[in-house]
């Protein structure tokens, strides 16, 4: 089974080869052990569709996805987060793996996020999360999720990833914004 891009919505493509592209990502993993795919496997894919910096638009965020993406689908020209690039967009919310001695891409029987630390889908995401934060400048905001007895969580992917890549000759400021669930009594 193939991962099927939707071209239509995603007018980045214009820019891009995206044969080439698709090439490049199953490079990553296809003919492979799918709990054996290291980050650097997607080096030449973020290469091949390199984050351009946003100064001072860029948000990242940590459990708090669904408010975030609500909040910025609504204020694209105010913030843009990893999901709104082309990679991010295109494989937000998918799965794919490959099989030692297949050549295709599979989309289920894939190990989950937490079933092996080097499967495709989250080496990919690591991979993403340090290029973005690579090209972070000016004013950068975080959004945490404040309901949560860890918000800074230092397992998370914004603090293990992405935080240590921020270069501090360019980003001149974090402004971490907390959301609270409020409750209805």
């Amino acid at each position: 089974i193939k991962i099927h891009l939707n071209i239509s919505k995603h007018y980045l493509f214009f820019r891009y080869d995206c044969k080439k592209l698709w090439g490049v990502f199953e490079q990553a993993y296809v003919d492979k052990d799918p709990c054996k795919v290291l980050v650097e496997a997607y080096d030449p894919l973020i290469a091949a569709a390199p984050f351009k910096p946003q100064c001072n638009k860029t948000m990242f965020w940590s459990k708090t996805k669904d408010v975030v993406h609500g909040f910025t689908d609504k204020r694209k020209d105010c913030f843009v987060t990893l999901e709104d690039t082309l990679l991010g967009s295109v494989l937000d919310g998918l799965t794919w793996c490959g099989k030692e001695g297949s050549k295709d891409t599979f989309t289920s029987g894939c190990p989950g996020w937490s079933e092996c630390e080097n499967n495709p889908v989250r080496s990919f995401w690591i991979c993403a999360s340090a290029a973005f934060a690579d090209v972070a400048c000016g004013d950068v905001t975080a959004m945490l999720n404040g309901s949560i007895n860890t918000p800074f969580n230092p397992t998370s992917i914004f603090a293990s990833v992405e935080v240590p890549r921020f270069n501090a000759s360019r980003v001149k400021k974090l402004n971490v914004v907390m959301v609270i669930q409020k409750n209805n009594m």
